[in-house]
């Protein structure tokens, strides 16, 4: 829709030779793309807020959103207790999880 809204406002029209409905050169062409373009909307409404119900349900249920953690609970509280200690690098640290420095560097006491 937007991209039709570029070519009206240079005074030029779309017409579609596969579709003989898509034709802003038409009244009946501008009616059935902008109805097109509403349904398509509403369709994205409705999706968005499936979409949230359903990660509102998962939560609730005590699903984890997002990806799993790289280090389990153990391997965090002993590679914050090594950095913490400041006797290696992050990057030492991290080769020994096979984790980046900056995951290392992330993590919370």
């Amino acid at each position: 829709m937007n991209t039709l809204a570029q070519i009206t406002e240079r005074e030029a029209g779309f017409k579609s030779f596969a579709d003989a409905w898509a034709d802003t050169t038409t009244a009946l062409g501008r009616l059935m793309l902008t109805v097109l373009g509403g349904l398509a909307e509403f369709e994205r409404e409705l999706i968005r807020a499936r979409t949230g119900e359903g990660r509102e349900r998962a939560k609730a249920l005590g699903q984890h959103m997002g990806l799993p953690a790289k280090l389990t609970t153990h391997q965090r509280a002993e590679s914050v207790r090594r950095r913490d200690k400041a006797e290696e690098t992050l990057a030492e640290i991290g080769r020994t999880y096979n984790v980046s420095p900056q995951t290392i560097g992330r993590l919370s006491p």
